[in-house]
């Protein structure tokens, strides 16, 4: 069983975000107190994106130098209903996003960032991910080989080294996307959104449907959703709070 999953998948942030002022409110509150300050439309919007949301398959970057990629990347995860984002790098400031490659993708993704590949592996084996490196050796298989239904990790190295060997050595398996034509390689940002695509439609395939979160996970991940969409809604929800007490 994905340990992550159980719990609610949400990774661990320096604050609660359900914490406003100093009480500590459900998320089915939070959205309730903030539903008159968006439009019916934009709600129903959250709704739909977190109903097809899914973290049993992550993306993991890892050693990329370009800011357009890694903000490609992003893009192409978060459209696909990808939840989680693992970016693997001891220079964190390398990944300020481009926020024209980004279209905003990063304010609706959960990204992790580590420092070595060996901890970013682990913790992702420990959560019950496979580990599976997009990268070509001898025993490297096709992706249409993979059941995606297996909550798997796809690792994508850097732009002209590929997957580094610590990162290989900690993997489960490697895969490649068959390439019939004369090119030998994609851009690395392109073989991530042909990977994620091909995961998203191996598990629509397999099992009929992407998305898997809890019901719990669900309720979370749209109050958080909610509190991203509107302006100030921090002082909004303690401004009303504020007057509920007062009543």
């Amino acid at each position: 069983m994905n340990r992550l999953l159980a719990a609610g998948g949400t990774p661990p942030v320096q604050t609660d975000p359900f914490t406003i002022g100093d009480v500590r409110l459900s998320p089915e509150r939070i959205v309730g107190l903030l539903r008159p300050h968006m439009r019916e439309r934009r709600l129903d919007r959250i709704q739909t994106v977190v109903a097809n949301r899914t973290r049993s398959v992550v993306p993991v970057v890892e050693g990329l130098v370009n800011t357009g990629n890694v903000s490609a990347v992003m893009r192409s995860a978060e459209a696909l209903g990808h939840q989680d984002m693992h970016v693997v790098s001891g220079e964190h400031d390398r990944y300020k996003h481009s926020q024209r490659t980004a279209q905003g993708a990063q304010h609706w993704l959960d990204v992790w960032h580590w420092d070595a590949p060996t901890a970013c592996a682990t913790h992702l084996q420990d959560a019950g991910y496979r580990v599976v490196a997009m990268h070509l050796h001898a025993d490297t298989v096709p992706i249409r080989d993979l059941d995606f239904t297996q909550p798997t990790a796809l690792v994508f190295g850097n732009e002209d080294a590929g997957v580094t060997d610590t990162m290989l050595e900690a993997s489960d398996a490697a895969c490649e996307v068959p390439l019939p034509g004369f090119t030998e390689s994609f851009n690395v940002s392109v073989a991530a959104a042909v990977a994620l695509y091909h995961a998203q439609q191996d598990r629509l395939d397999r099992q009929g449907h992407h998305a898997d979160l809890s019901d719990e996970a669900r309720a979370r991940l749209e109050a958080r959703f909610c509190l991203r969409s509107v302006n100030n809604a921090e002082q909004i929800i303690e401004r009303k709070l504020g007057d509920e007490g007062r009543s």
